[in-house]
């Protein structure tokens, strides 16, 4: 089994997880400041970006998952705030992110779906790579299997199969899948980016749908699920949509009792509501702008604009005193 921890300074131990979470932002970064430069937008709001989307995914994050578990917390209000002992949510990371970089990316006068388009890619690559923070602490993980599964059927190397050992029991690597998935995701984002067709926006909308679509089914062999007691019909409708995947996995077990996974129901209704809003975005006439159009801050039109004013006064004030003259 690999150790969580990467090295220790005196009484401070540094573990993998920071260690590949902070990696999977500096990447998802590069990314940004990549294709920023095609827009000339500099390097400096990125990386202001990211100090602030950051700490707003961990309070996301964090908060998202309390919410779900408010009977373990009520009695114990200290315990939301060690957030060290473990429970954060994705989507709730992401509501917490998106909500941080709206009001700064306005600040800064720039279209909030302008800018998240240019992120979408590092988006999906820093999740890409953070869910090997969650192979290094064997967490996140599915069900049971066999170790045959992992490595005769998946054919999975040595350093993933005996680190799916968590006591003595071979567990699904769900981490695996949902890396690969988003892995194959990137690859399809890039290549959407460079179409003339995409209109701004549906970067970020089509960042969305590909990572719901694989966190619906991926999540149904989860053992962790944050899940609620819903209606009969509702569990019926899910798990149908999810049996195509009982071909090769067995669902995993619901841990607090409830019949629908949130994370999976949360992941159909976006890719529903994403589709929706692309189709009534291009029949209404607001996706007019392309993605490859130029990017410009409002506040550097304003400024411009005000320079603009002020030649235009002067010259009128020359011209005024050479006819006086």
């Amino acid at each position: 089994m690999l150790e969580s921890v990467a090295f220790s300074l005196g009484p401070i131990h540094v573990r993998w997880y920071g260690i590949i979470l902070g990696t999977a932002a500096l990447i998802g970064l590069l990314l940004a400041i990549r294709e920023g430069k095609r827009f000339k937008i500099i390097p400096d709001f990125f990386m202001d970006l990211l100090l602030i989307g950051v700490p707003s995914a961990i309070i996301g994050a964090r908060i998202y998952y309390v919410a779900f578990q408010w009977s373990d917390y009520k009695n114990n209000l200290a315990e939301i705030f060690m957030i060290w002992h473990g429970g954060i949510a994705i989507y709730g990371a992401l509501i917490g992110a998106i909500i941080g970089v709206y009001f700064y990316v306005r600040a800064k006068g720039y279209g909030f779906l302008r800018i998240a388009d240019i992120c979408a890619p590092g988006l999906i690559v820093g999740q890409a790579i953070g869910r090997w923070g969650n192979f290094m602490n064997q967490e996140a993980h599915g069900g049971p299997v066999s170790e045959s599964f992992l490595r005769d059927t998946l054919h999975l190397p040595n350093f993933i199969v005996n680190q799916m050992n968590i006591e003595g029991t071979f567990y699904h690597p769900a981490f695996l899948y949902e890396s690969l998935w988003n892995i194959v995701g990137l690859c399809v984002l890039l290549w959407l980016r460079r179409r003339p067709f995409l209109r701004a926006g549906e970067l970020f909308f089509g960042y969305f749908i590909w990572y719901s679509i694989g966190r619906f089914f991926i999540e149904g062999v989860r053992t962790d699920s944050l899940d609620i007691t819903g209606p009969a019909w509702l569990a019926s409708f899910i798990n149908a949509l999810w049996s195509p995947m009982k071909i090769v996995f067995e669902p995993g077990v619901m841990t607090y009792g409830g019949n629908v996974r949130f994370s999976q129901l949360l992941a159909l209704l976006l890719v529903i509501g994403m589709a929706i809003v692309i189709i009534v975005r291009r029949k209404k006439g607001y996706a007019s702008v392309r993605y490859a159009d130029p990017i410009e801050s409002s506040k550097t039109l304003d400024k411009n604009r005000v320079v603009k004013d002020q030649e235009q006064q002067d010259k009128g004030a020359d011209y005024d005193s050479n006819r006086t003259v």
